[in-house]
């Protein structure tokens, strides 16, 4: 039998995947606060990935969460890419065409929640498709 991972590493810290995991816990239940409806989490399409999908009343919501420890290389807002938001928004095409709905028939927004050491930022609407 195959030992199981106690997900920390040699030094008995987290794992980047646990990490982000919490991270994205903190993120929706600071949405959810806010209002908004969570749906789900991690869902992973080739070439992209959504961490948080949400509900704001009937707008579906599209939430990316990055952390950073520190602003050094500009924090964690400026860590969404282009090439990050374009495979955003092609993970969220392929969700909305697998029930047979796209941009064009569903009120869409992309948010970011960006961690920053110990400091949270909500960006609602902080992409679309035409920018």
């Amino acid at each position: 039998m195959e030992p199981v991972s106690s997900g920390t590493n040699r030094s008995g810290q987290l794992s980047r995947q646990q990490q982000g995991a919490g991270y994205e816990l903190i993120a929706r239940r600071h949405l959810e606060q806010a209002g908004l409806i969570f749906e789900a989490a991690n869902v992973r399409f080739r070439g992209g990935e959504l961490d948080l999908i949400m509900r704001d009343q009937q707008r579906w919501v599209f939430v990316e969460v990055r952390y950073r420890r520190n602003d050094r290389f500009g924090g964690a807002a400026a860590s969404v890419t282009r090439q990050k938001q374009q495979k955003l928004l092609r993970a969220a095409a392929i969700w909305l065409a697998m029930r047979n709905a796209s941009f064009d028939t569903l009120d869409c927004r992309f948010d970011v929640v960006a961690i920053t050491g110990n400091q949270l930022e909500w960006l609602p609407d902080a992409f679309n498709a035409e920018d």
